[in-house]
């Protein structure tokens, strides 16, 4: 059992955030804010994939005073990335940012970051100090000889400094870098010095597998460690693919469980059905279903309701009928063109009961 660290906690919106809240699954939109019926549709779907915080880019004023628009018409709180224009802050605040995220390597000096916090503290809106080692000040640079993971940190408490003598505290922090380990071992290190929550993830982390190998490992290795917060997994492409691999993370660590896992077997020499094209029939389906199950294909009878026992249903495939199961016992036959839809129907029966 994962024992999380024990952070202060703050509200983003209507979400609660470290404390006893559970880890929080956040993306980001890929459209240009400025072109508010897009930004919608997309948190929209992000919100269908279970996504509970969302930022936007702002780069000017017309996009921090979309903002008041866009949020008319969404569920999740905002949040307002902002960056080198410590205007476009107080603009965003002004038009119901939910709270910021702010580089304290690019936002200026302390006096616009002065004015950030204090309109921040009358709003009671939270600020994300998001420290990204592709853009830290140049004294810490030459002081460390690089982005090194205690350079992050120290970046993350020079602004915790000020902001706390600014009588500020609803923070959270994120340490991001490409470099898994390095992200690793910066959290790590504030963890030991600091309990504000912490925002998990690996920055232009690319994409495909690999991307999301490195994205499970970094956010893994620290879940594991009770370390975390919120997370979002930075993926060139669809948002909608960052929340479900968040939520796979969580759930590969029993961290949080949500919607439908499947479980099916890489297939041999054994397998006599299209086990492939039956599993995307399948998956297509059930993404809407939030309510946590375990749901086994597997190719053959030989090994399939033993390996998947602790499955809530599941099916094992033969040569043209296989054997529908319920928590490793054997329930009946099913003809090969009825699985789709038998596994299907007892899916929603059982989401139905869990309700």
């Amino acid at each position: 059992m994962i024992q999380r660290r024990k952070t202060c906690q703050i509200s983003i919106g209507s979400v609660q955030v470290g404390g006893e809240a559970p880890v929080s699954v956040q993306s980001m939109t890929k459209t240009d804010t400025r072109n508010i019926p897009k930004t919608v549709n997309q948190i929209r779907r992000l919100e269908e994939a279970g996504c509970e915080i969302i930022r936007v880019a702002v780069p000017d004023e017309e996009a921090a005073r979309a903002i008041a628009r866009i949020k008319k018409r969404i569920k999740i709180p905002l949040i307002a990335d902002i960056h080198f224009n410590y205007r476009l802050a107080l603009i965003s605040m002004e038009h119901g940012a939910d709270g910021l995220r702010i580089n304290p390597g690019n936002i200026g000096g302390r006096d616009r970051l002065k004015a950030v916090v204090e309109e921040a503290k009358s709003r009671s809106i939270p600020i994300r100090i998001g420290v990204n080692a592709g853009s830290l000040g140049k004294d810490l640079l030459k002081r460390f000889g690089g982005p090194t993971s205690e350079a992050m940190v120290l970046s993350a408490l020079r602004a915790i400094e000020y902001m706390e003598d600014l009588d500020f505290n609803l923070i959270k922090v994120s340490l991001k870098a490409s470099h898994v380990l390095k992200t690793v071992e910066a959290c790590r290190l504030f963890s030991r010095k600091s309990d504000y929550p912490l925002h998990l993830g690996i920055t232009e982390a690319g994409r495909g597998s690999g991307a999301v190998v490195k994205s499970a490992i970094g956010i893994g290795l620290l879940l594991n460690e009770g370390i975390g917060d919120t997370l979002r997994v930075s993926l060139t492409g669809d948002p909608v693919e960052e929340v479900r691999v968040g939520y796979e993370i969580l759930r590969a660590l029993k961290v949080r469980e949500r919607g439908v896992e499947i479980i099916s077997c890489p297939t041999c020499g054994r397998c006599e059905i299209d086990l492939s094209r039956l599993l995307g029939k399948v998956e297509k389906e059930v993404r809407k279903i939030t309510f946590p199950m375990t749901l086994a294909i597997m190719g053959c009878v030989v090994n399939g309701p033993g390996e998947a026992k602790e499955a809530d249903i599941g099916i094992a495939g033969g040569k043209g009928t296989g054997l529908l199961f319920k928590k490793g016992k054997v329930v009946r036959k099913v003809k090969e063109s009825e699985f789709v839809p038998v596994l299907l129907s007892e899916i929603h029966e059982m989401a139905r009961d869990k309700r």
